[in-house]
């Protein structure tokens, strides 16, 4: 009989599936084990998704690099590509959803089936990949709030204080209720995609000197020797939507949400990317858009909407650019703290991290810890800067391509390994035609991430700005190898050294209900 969602209940205990499976509370000597269920529906889960992606800061930021670093003009076609890439993946992730509640999502997927010393491996690799990721947008965000300091209110600030003062308030929210999160999320998401929007219809009512061109969504525009590199640029932009698991145990039906949600999310980014993608072409002219990025890099976004739509819209642009930055920053936040939840959980971290909040529900320890690491590589960074913040070497941007094409990596690669572990899943329980055409599809998932990982690693001189031959170009990539080396190194030690801990790995909350009623005998996998 599989395990997960499927299963009646614990043997013994007289729960019903939601007590016993990933959607009860259990309780050990006064605190919560598990997540609190029935807190998000689909508008919820959706939103909390999507912020993680920060459309503004895609726009303004990943695009003109694009255009101008890489010279590809065709970057809205790299988006529905990338778009059909990630359906195909998430056939088969959506489906593993269906049988597998657990916030540690990625890895224990990967431990159901290709086995648990493997997610232990995964699970280092997701938790360095997603704190990496949050951490660089803190040193991006600290930048921009210093550049709106010193714009309006002639003020100088270093970008290291509005930085640390982020990582406080998304800490004290990561303690809150996710539903009180998810409403956070979807006010900022909502504003920064409808300006967007405007920009986008302002664009095409107004377009540059070549006309409503198409020439962006033209093949023969994706040649170069900057695709490898766009590509890793741009799939970036659709991290978020493979987090919809992780929420799966606080969702209401999440056999029927969270699948949903997830082809919602990457339907809706590979058509808002590719749209705004074009209108940027179209507002600077496919014969320009290369040369004028290169010049004017993020500012290129608020040059031509200053030119439509006017200083006021643009201000307010500036502002929402830095919230959804924030919205970014709490997003992953909570998918970190959730992730250290699930190890806690399972032995993977100290039993402290499988605690919950007994009033909001929420995975305090991880939330402290995140906050704790976040503010420590923030002064660390701070400590060493002693260049301007708009010098090209200062640390401060250092702080925001580093960490953000690291964790970039980690995700990619936890993409393709989550492919070829749901074909294995699959294929152990006796998968029958039914489920062909989803193996088909995760295999070609699979092998399409694992080129792109391929490319990334290739191109991470020309992803950091380190130049060929720099020690960077290895040593950045090393930290997403070590942290799988790491885990599943600890992996086989607790496999030797504790074979109830490796045994209950992927296998959440349905694991410690299984331990109380059978006297710690590990589940069945």
């Amino acid at each position: 009989m599989p395990t997960g969602s499927t299963r009646t209940g614990a043997p013994g205990t007289g729960k019903t599936p939601r007590d016993a499976g990933t959607g009860g509370i259990s309780t050990y000597k006064g605190e919560e084990r598990a997540l609190r269920a029935d807190r998000l529906g689909t508008p919820g889960l959706l939103l909390s998704v999507l912020a993680a992606s920060a459309p503004l800061m895609v726009v303004a930021g990943v695009m003109p690099t694009v255009f101008g670093v890489m010279g590809i003009v065709g970057q809205p076609l790299l988006y529905v590509i990338l778009g059909i890439v990630l359906m195909l993946f998430g056939v088969g992730y959506a489906e593993m959803s269906r049988h597998v509640h657990n916030a540690g999502a990625f890895y224990a997927y990967i431990a159901r089936g290709l086995g648990p010393t493997a997610g232990a491996g995964a699970s280092l690799v997701a938790l360095v990949a997603y704190s990496a990721m949050q951490v660089g947008i803190y040193g991006i965000l600290g930048f921009e709030v210093s550049g709106l300091f010193a714009t309006y209110l002639d003020t100088e600030l270093s970008w290291w204080i509005p930085a640390l003062a982020a990582v406080a308030v998304v800490g004290v929210l990561g303690w809150l209720k996710i539903d009180l999160n998810a409403r956070v999320l979807g006010v900022l998401l909502v504003i920064e995609c409808a300006l967007v929007v405007v920009f986008d219809i302002a664009a095409v009512g107004k377009p540059g000197p070549e006309g409503l061109s198409l020439q962006a969504f033209d093949p023969g525009t994706l040649t170069g020797a900057g695709l490898g590199t766009a590509l890793c640029f741009c799939i970036a932009a659709f991290v978020g939507f493979e987090q919809a698991p992780v929420y799966a145990e606080e969702t209401s039906r999440p056999q029927v949400v969270v699948s949903r949600v997830m082809f919602l999310a990457v339907g809706y980014a590979a058509l808002f990317l590719a749209v705004s993608s074009w209108a940027l072409s179209v507002a600077a002219g496919p014969g320009s858009v290369v040369s004028t990025s290169l010049e004017e890099g993020p500012g290129m976004l608020f040059g031509l909407t200053e030119d439509r739509l006017g200083s006021t819209f643009t201000d307010v642009l500036h502002v929402l650019f830095v919230t959804g930055m924030f919205a970014a920053l709490l997003s992953f936040h909570n998918v970190v703290a959730r992730y250290a939840f699930a190890m806690g959980r399972e032995g993977l971290l100290p039993a402290a991290f499988g605690r919950t909040s007994r009033t909001s529900g929420a995975p305090a320890t991880g939330s402290v810890l995140q906050s704790a690491v976040s503010a420590v590589i923030v002064l660390a960074f701070a400590l060493t800067d002693d260049k301007p913040a708009g010098d090209p070497t200062a640390p401060v941007l250092h702080l925001f391509t580093w960490m953000g094409n690291v964790g970039a990596l980690g995700v990619i690669v936890l993409m393709a390994a989550a492919s070829f572990a749901v074909i294995a899943f699959f294929v152990r329980r006796g998968a029958g035609r039914a489920q062909a055409p989803r193996l088909v599809a995760s295999g070609l998932a699979g092998t399409a991430l694992l080129t792109i990982a391929v490319f990334t690693v290739r191109d991470f001189g020309v992803l950091v700005g380190s130049g060929p031959g720099s020690v960077l170009n290895w040593l950045l990539p090393g930290v997403i190898v070590l942290a799988l080396a790491g885990g599943l190194v600890y992996g086989a030690v607790l496999r030797s050294v504790k074979p109830d801990v490796h045994a209950r790995i992927g296998l959440g909350n349905e694991a410690f209900q299984l331990e109380k009623a059978a006297g710690d005998t590990p589940a069945p996998r």
